[in-house]
């Protein structure tokens, strides 16, 4: 199956569109010409920027994404310095909870919007989505710091390191369609994302809470799925039950694209290896 290869959407050109608080837990900052220092034990290494690309057997091709200065974020409205993790151990999915009757070339206002929203009225000192998509299928990278790169975002309080936060604009409440561009495009998101660490969408993951206002107190450990939705570790109804109800098809997809074999989902048990542990 291909990955979408996406134009940005029309009025998108190339000049410069509920994670609840700011990042929790140690963090590392990025500055020009400091090392990365991993927060998140993967128990693969993750290449640093610039590095070789790994011949990892379940890496997938990058999906086309929208880039901050392509959707024209104001930078000057973010903090400075981006925080990392060793790596992407999940996906958490989300919806912005946002009107579904948008036309796509209009979702650049959109995102921005939401940016003004969380960094100055929520002050969370970015976009906290790692990554966002709309209805036509079409990938934004959200928070700043290098879409290739395990950016700690802030979007499922708690679990925020060694995880990605993908939201779906709109709102999929029960009975709401799910586009199937969008949801090909979130799984061909995820299906790279893991990829890089060489983790099975249809796995299971252990993770470390870093936040006792998240589903798990402040260092208790629990299993989520891969791909799990935000709901599975803060007490809120996103991503909204239609899109709960679409990530088991999600799941199926991203592991396609990744070249697995088929396996009954209902099956799938944590491995005990040091690659599926991972902290919040």
């Amino acid at each position: 199956m291909a990955l979408p290869l996406l134009a940005a959407p029309a009025g998108v050109t190339a000049a410069r569109a509920a994670r609840d608080t700011a990042p929790e837990g140690p963090l590392s900052v990025w500055r020009p010409g400091v090392a990365v220092q991993p927060v998140v034990d993967t128990g693969r290494p993750f290449p640093a920027l610039g590095a070789v690309s790994m011949a990892l057997p379940h890496m997938v091709p990058r999906p086309a994404i929208v880039s901050r200065a392509q959707w024209r974020a104001d930078e000057t409205k973010r903090d400075r310095h981006a925080h990392y993790a060793g790596g992407v151990g999940a996906v958490f999915i989300h919806h912005t909870d946002t009107p579904n009757g948008y036309d796509c070339a209009d979702v650049p206002r959109t995102l921005r919007n939401l940016y003004t929203g969380q960094t100055r009225d929520r002050r969370w000192g970015d976009l906290g989505y790692n990554f966002l998509v709309d209805k036509c299928g079409t990938i934004y990278e959200g928070r700043a710091g290098g879409a290739d790169r395990p950016v700690i975002g802030s979007h499922t309080l708690g679990f925020n390191q060694g995880t990605t936060g993908i939201a779906a604009i709109g709102t999929f409440g029960p009975g709401t369609p799910v586009p199937a561009a969008m949801e090909h495009s979130i799984a061909a998101l995820a299906a790279w994302k893991l990829g890089l660490g060489g983790v099975d969408p249809t796995g299971k993951v252990r993770l470390t809470s870093t936040n006792d206002k998240s589903r798990y107190a402040k260092g208790t450990s629990a299993v989520f799925d891969a791909i799990s939705g935000h709901r599975d570790g803060f007490a809120t109804n996103c991503p909204g039950e239609a899109l709960l109800a679409r990530l088991p098809a999600i799941r199926k997809l991203a592991a396609g694209l990744q070249g697995r074999p088929p396996r009954a989902l209902s099956g799938t048990r944590l491995t005990a290896s040091p690659g599926n542990v991972h902290r919040g």
